[in-house]
């Protein structure tokens, strides 16, 4: 595996407060990273010590190898960043914007041209590329802004708050663009957002932050069952006949927890560890399953109770 973003024990102090608190974390290469918490957590200034625009009080970060602090033009050329409120000059067309921001990192004009049509096609905006970013929509801008940060091969890209004021199907189409960015180009995203939802469509793990510790890290699914604790599945099944005998016959099926007949249905609890034992054992006895359904764990609850608890 890869790792493109590592951070070790990052403190950052501003005159006595401790903004950042021993944390800790990684990306992969292609891997989708939230990164949560209220406002005050951490978050912001974590991110700053990414991107080489704020010194660790102590503490390590590398991005692909390389030290922000003391290497912060290797960063740049490697990292693309979208802030919540996306820059561009108006009065230019999507085209000319690209064109400067290639110019400022350095990219030949040739060589800038044959990408800019490559990345506005990629986000869906070639088709518009001679018109006035002024005429633009809320989410072709932030289309455009994922363009921006295409145009030189980043191997990072760090988005804060990426949908926020977008209708629902320009929001589909920022998090289909996030998805293939890191599925399809092996780009490494971090993604800042309190819209959670969003969140659990398309990160593969996330970080909680709380008063400048990372308090909570790993897959939705992990961090579910240590804040929620196990979840049980729920089975449908039928059977050539449905009673009382019938529910007899699952007896001494490790990781059932209830069974019940409603609806001329027979109703199972289970166990989602032993999900495919069960399964299979019930098929064995005769019992056909007509819906298989596991309890995902919200990361809007997760969040709320973790919270809500301490």
């Amino acid at each position: 595996m890869n790792v493109v973003v590592e951070a070790q024990d990052l403190i950052k102090d501003y005159n006595g407060f401790r903004a950042v608190n021993g944390v800790s974390f990684s990306v992969a290469q292609g891997e989708i990273f939230g990164l949560l918490g209220p406002n005050g957590a951490g978050k912001t200034t974590t991110i700053l010590m990414l991107l080489g625009m704020s010194e660790p009080t102590s503490g390590v970060v590398r991005i692909c190898g390389y030290d922000p602090t003391k290497e912060p033009l290797k960063v740049k050329r490697i990292t693309g960043y979208l802030p919540e409120n996306v820059g561009f000059y108006e009065d230019l067309t999507a085209k000319e914007n690209l064109l400067y921001l290639a110019k400022l990192n350095g990219i030949k004009e040739d060589v800038a041209l044959k990408k800019i049509d490559e990345v506005l096609a990629t986000v869906g905006l070639l088709d518009v590329r001679d018109k006035l970013v002024g005429t633009y929509s809320k989410g072709m801008r932030q289309r455009l802004g994922l363009a921006s940060v295409l145009i030189k091969d980043p191997k990072l890209v760090i988005l804060d708050e990426p949908t926020t004021g977008i209708d629902p199907e320009g929001t589909e189409q920022v998090l289909d663009l996030i998805r293939r960015m890191s599925r399809e180009m092996g780009v490494s995203i971090l993604l800042s957002s309190h819209l959670l939802y969003q969140v659990q469509q398309v990160c593969d793990r996330v970080g909680i932050m709380f008063k400048g510790k990372m308090v909570a890290q790993g897959s939705i699914e992990d961090i579910g069952r240590q804040v929620l604790g196990e979840r049980e599945g729920v089975m449908k099944l039928t059977y050539s006949f449905i009673n009382e005998e019938a529910l007899k016959k699952l007896d001494g099926i490790e990781g059932i927890t209830e069974k019940r007949i409603a609806n001329n249905t027979i109703i199972v609890k289970f166990d989602e560890t032993r999900k495919l034992d069960i399964v299979r054992e019930v098929v064995m006895r005769g019992f056909l399953p007509i819906e298989v359904k596991g309890k995902e764990y919200s990361l809007e609850e997760i969040y709320i109770r973790y919270f809500r608890e301490g």
